[in-house]
């Protein structure tokens, strides 16, 4: 099993390499039970944005792939999304990061559309979109088993983020499928670009 404790590895990360980011949990703080349905209830995580602003010197694209039923529960719309993802991506490139597109799958997980993660749908939309995009030369990071599986599905190398669960320990299928793992996307980021 490959070790994905924070090691001496060193990557070769460059401008051909994508990064795909999950949102929520990642980039803002996750709301217990509930959707971010405006602008308003969004916060972004401690170093989150710093983070990005790393990330955006080390890789040629960031994407941020997002599992959103709130939309398929009918509690917001596809306009409220877009505004809430507009605003996100305007504070990214104020602090001097970058996020090349955001892909969200609508569905709920009763659907189970192909669009939602684990499922590859958000990843091929992309592929299309950019389609110098190497899976093999990406990175997906995420806080679930959904994101690391998605990463997995597409040959991509998986970090998990621990913001949910800083106390009790992973999670043993995340641990097979996560190459890296760090308690927050700021430590990531450093650690990428100190081994990069």
């Amino acid at each position: 099993m490959k070790k994905h404790r924070m090691t001496s590895k060193t990557f070769n990360f460059n401008s051909e390499w994508a990064l795909f980011l999950d949102r929520d949990g990642v980039i803002n703080r996750q709301l217990k039970n509930d959707y971010v349905k405006k602008w308003e209830e969004f916060e972004f995580l401690p170093g989150a944005l710093e983070a990005i602003a790393i990330f955006t010197k080390i890789f040629g694209k960031i994407f941020v792939v997002t599992n959103q039923q709130g939309i398929g529960k009918g509690l917001m719309t596809e306009t409220d999304l877009t505004q809430i993802h507009d605003r996100m991506i305007e504070e990214v490139r104020y602090e001097g990061g970058r996020i090349n597109k955001v892909y969200h799958s609508p569905f709920t997980e009763d659907e189970r559309s192909v669009f939602r993660k684990p499922a590859p749908g958000m990843a091929r939309k992309a592929k299309i979109d950019f389609p110098e995009i190497e899976f093999e030369k990406s990175v997906m990071i995420g806080d679930s088993l959904v994101d690391m599986e998605f990463g997995k599905n597409l040959g991509m190398t998986t970090i998990y983020l621990r913001t949910k669960d800083r106390v009790t320990d992973v999670d043993v299928e995340i641990k097979q499928l996560a190459d890296l793992i760090f308690p927050d996307l700021i430590t990531a980021a450093r650690y990428l670009s100190e081994n990069n």
